[in-house]
């Protein structure tokens, strides 16, 4: 992913309940609803125990009205709920990156 700085990051890192209940599906749904939001530049996560997810964003208004949007909110407080047991939410300006990669 190359995106044109300066970007926003928005570092959603957590630790997952033993509920399942819907998790995936509901994951899938705001990746592609989050796709559709004016200002949406791309996404990616891992998983090994601690979860982290990073969405990347052209500004602000973009990342406060993805935050507000209605489905968004309901899965906000679901994962409140049910699917974490703690996370943390970090917003960051890139305004650098650099990257490896080695040849096969």
């Amino acid at each position: 992913m190359n995106l044109e700085r300066p970007y926003y990051a928005v570092i959603f890192t957590n630790t997952r309940t033993d509920v399942d209940k819907g998790y995936a599906e509901m994951a899938e749904q705001m990746e592609l609803l989050a796709r559709e939001q004016p200002g949406y530049l791309g996404f990616e996560s891992a998983r090994d125990g601690l979860g982290i997810s990073v969405s990347y964003w052209k500004d602000q208004k973009s990342i406060a009205d993805w935050k507000s949007q209605l489905d968004h909110q309901m899965a906000q407080q679901q994962g409140i709920k049910e699917w974490y047991s703690w996370y943390k939410v970090r917003v960051c300006l890139v305004e650098r990156e650099y990257e490896f990669h080695k040849e096969p």
